[in-house]
């Protein structure tokens, strides 16, 4: 079987199409223009790139980016200063703290500081529980990008087996709760996990986001199964040059699965596309306007 590639770039394109469309519609007659800010400390290198890769989308969506560069050295108490002036600027709908954070700085007390009706990256605590009881809120963006492109393979998950390697909760959890609200059966599967091969390979839907390369292998996926590798690793290529893996071993993956997303450049594009449509979904909800159709 040589499995489908789901393009997720092409699947990025569209919503991001779409989130424009409507972005473009609320100017013309609302005279507003949803802001979203994205607060990078220090100099990591992979948060640079995905700054200057949201930065792009934002501008190409017709959104104001009023992003915000710390110095490593920032202390926490000047981080969370930072917050409330964002949390009370009516210019900002969208607020994302990048992380890993400076070890001087506690990444749970700059999410609880937040304002929900702004956590656009779906953290907060307060977004954590309306997710888990069912409840209208921002959902984080790679979790949802994973469900979106499940849905260019199946058009519903409901009554599916999904099973979720990975129990973190920036991705492994919500993607959970978010399959459960498709009436999806769900597995979250971990370290601890008993014959882990055999759970896996009962999956109509896997999702891979353990952190780990090339983990999850070929004879451990259901013939037909979709695949949705979240992972993105980088590891020793030839001549002494990197190169990025997913979690799952693509190509004995792709000779089992119905379906599966390669890495890089399915999941990525997703995760800014989610972005820009939580961006879109808080400025309606702040502005007391219903989210447009997309």
């Amino acid at each position: 079987m040589n499995a489908r590639i789901i393009d997720g770039k092409a699947a990025a394109a569209d919503l991001r199409g779409k989130v424009t469309d409507a972005v473009h519609r609320m100017r013309r007659d609302r005279g507003l223009v949803p802001g979203i800010a994205v607060v990078l400390v220090g100099e990591n290198p992979a948060s640079e790139v995905y700054v200057r890769n949201k930065s792009k989308a934002v501008a190409e969506a017709g959104m104001h980016a009023l992003d915000r560069k710390l110095p490593a050295a920032t202390s926490e108490a000047d981080l969370l200063e930072l917050i409330a002036e964002l949390n009370s600027d009516e210019a900002v709908n969208g607020i994302l703290v990048q992380l890993p954070l400076p070890k001087q700085i506690d990444p749970q007390k700059v999410i609880a500081a937040i304002d929900p009706a702004k956590d656009v990256d779906g953290f907060h605590p307060l977004n954590v529980g309306r997710l888990a009881s069912g409840l209208p809120g921002l959902v984080p963006c790679t979790p949802l990008g994973c469900i979106l492109l499940a849905k260019t393979v199946h058009a519903s998950l409901s009554g599916m087996e999904a099973v979720v390697v990975g129990r973190s909760n920036i991705v492994g959890k919500p993607v959970a709760q978010l399959l459960v609200a498709e009436n999806a059966t769900v597995t979250i599967c971990h370290s601890k996990t008993r014959d882990l091969s055999a759970v896996c390979k009962r999956a109509d839907l896997l999702i891979a986001a353990i952190g780990k390369p090339e983990f999850v292998r070929g004879d451990w996926i259901k013939p037909g199964a979709t695949v949705i590798d979240v992972g993105i690793n980088r590891v020793a290529g030839e001549g002494g040059k990197s190169r990025i893996v997913g979690d799952v071993a693509f190509a004995e993956a792709s000779a089992v699965a119905g379906a599966i997303t390669p890495v890089p450049g399915s999941v990525g594009p997703m995760t800014i596309a989610c972005l820009l449509l939580n961006t879109l979904s808080a400025a309606c909800a702040q502005k007391g306007l219903p989210l447009p159709q997309i």
